[in-house]
């Protein structure tokens, strides 16, 4: 790196304000804020494995690497891209050696985890069990669906969120103040909405396209920054741009959204560019399968077996092929019917349950495999649905005071309308 204005340097800018204390951190208030679980954590020494799950660029390997720094241990670092098992075990072979000397356990940063093979899960799984490490892992996906439940169980999971405007505008001042290249040029800003705006919360992708616009002003010229500039610069640069995680975010939400929106040709072509640009086509394939189960729903219940049957052809014979298997899928899912009547439905629920409601479950309802229960009246007035016409018989099966109470309302389509047609005959609540 060199303190010359006339020189760009080698090192990008988002690591050249790569912070290393939580002083310097921005951002992630909710974690690492005055009082928050994670400083907690942090201030009293004594951290358990933990899994940041946020979008690219909103701190999960920075805060990884001051969280080594702030309680001094051992800090080792893995990439699930390029990472083995037979990688895994020299890190723990590593931290046995060294654990005599070590005041904690070291820490194991794996960055993408959800990348990893169920085996190479379950090879770390052991040594986060006995402590051999104490494992941080970084992803952009649903932990739920990506790390194998026994290693989910023994992690707690952080939620890291995109950064807001004012967390932007501090990364912003702080990298024209204390960048040893930036603060020796004539920069003036006079407009940030292009920059925050393209952005997207995303901290490393602010500080790429600040450094792309000013280094295309000739290095001993003044800089003048307004958002018609930045907009003309990153359309000269957006291939670069591209790759940090444009087409992650904003083109998936283009892609969802026509599919939503029934257009099978803005869905092909989102989807196009998403594959130009090389995103993974498992990310695609599961975003398509959320889609079916939310948007078109009940409405035609086979767009989820296409959309969980494209997942695994995809998986199974890879790019270029599978780009013609996501493409029926995307076009099927766009023109089908839609509805978010069973994502609505469970919503519903859960605000129920979520405000407190711990309802007993109604005697009936109850298994009776002791005579004690029996006694007691459990399973007493139960109806077994088949033996009744139409296997069907009026029998309450919500706790008590809740009678009546509707979660799900078919949508509007030819498959829900049959299916209220039938809550109609079998249950008065529906007949309103």
């Amino acid at each position: 790196m060199t303190d010359s204005s006339s020189t760009i340097p080698s090192i990008p800018l988002p690591e050249r304000m790569r912070p290393d204390s939580l002083e310097g951190f921005v951002g992630q208030q909710h974690l690492v804020g005055p009082g928050a679980v994670l400083r907690k954590m942090i201030e009293s020494g004594n951290i358990s494995s933990f899994i940041l799950w946020g979008p690219p660029g909103v701190g999960k390997t920075t805060l990884a690497d001051i969280v080594s720094k702030e309680l001094r241990r051992d800090f080792y670092t893995l990439s699930a891209i390029s990472s083995g098992v037979k990688d895994l075990r020299d890190v723990f072979a590593r931290a046995k050696d060294n654990s005599i000397f070590a005041k904690g356990s070291p820490i194991l940063f794996i960055d993408e985890i959800h990348r990893f093979s169920k085996s190479q899960q379950d090879a770390l799984l052991g040594a986060v069990e006995t402590g051999t490490v104490t494992l941080i892992g970084a992803t952009t996906e649903n932990p739920s669906f990506e790390v194998i439940t026994p290693l989910l169980s023994r992690c707690q999971v952080f939620v890291m969120k995109p950064l807001e405007v004012a967390d932007l505008d501090t990364l912003l001042g702080r990298a024209l103040t204390c960048d040893i290249y930036l603060k020796n040029r004539i920069i003036e800003v006079k407009e940030k909405n292009a920059l925050f705006r393209f952005s997207g919360g995303d901290a490393r992708k602010l500080l790429n396209i600040f450094e792309i616009v000013v280094n295309s002003f000739p290095p001993d010229s003044p800089v003048i920054i307004d958002d018609a500039t930045v907009a003309d610069r990153l359309q000269e640069n957006i291939s670069i741009y591209d790759k940090n995680g444009e087409m992650h975010y904003d083109i998936i939400s283009a892609f969802i959204k026509s599919m939503r929106g029934s257009d099978p040709n803005g869905a092909v072509y989102w989807m196009a560019r998403m594959l130009a640009g090389g995103e993974d086509p498992l990310f695609i394939a599961r975003r398509m399968v959320i889609l079916a189960a939310e948007d078109i729903g009940l409405a035609n219940p086979n767009a989820l077996l296409l959309a969980q049957s494209t997942y695994d052809a995809v998986h199974k014979i890879g790019m270029p092929e599978a780009r013609i298997v996501l493409s029926e899928c995307a076009i099927y899912l766009a023109t089908c019917a839609k509805s978010n009547s069973s994502y609505m439905a469970i919503d519903a629920a859960m605000a129920l349950v979520e405000k407190g409601d711990n309802s007993p479950v109604p005697l009936h309802l109850r298994n009776a495999p002791t005579k004690l229960m029996k006694d007691l009246g459990y399973h007493e007035g139960y109806r077994y649905a088949h033996d009744y016409a139409g296997n069907f018989t009026d029998l309450e099966f919500l706790p008590e005071g809740m009678s009546g109470t509707v979660f799900y309302n078919p949508g509007n389509n030819p498959k829900e309308n049959e299916i209220r047609s039938r809550m109609e005959r079998m249950w008065p609540k529906y007949r309103k």
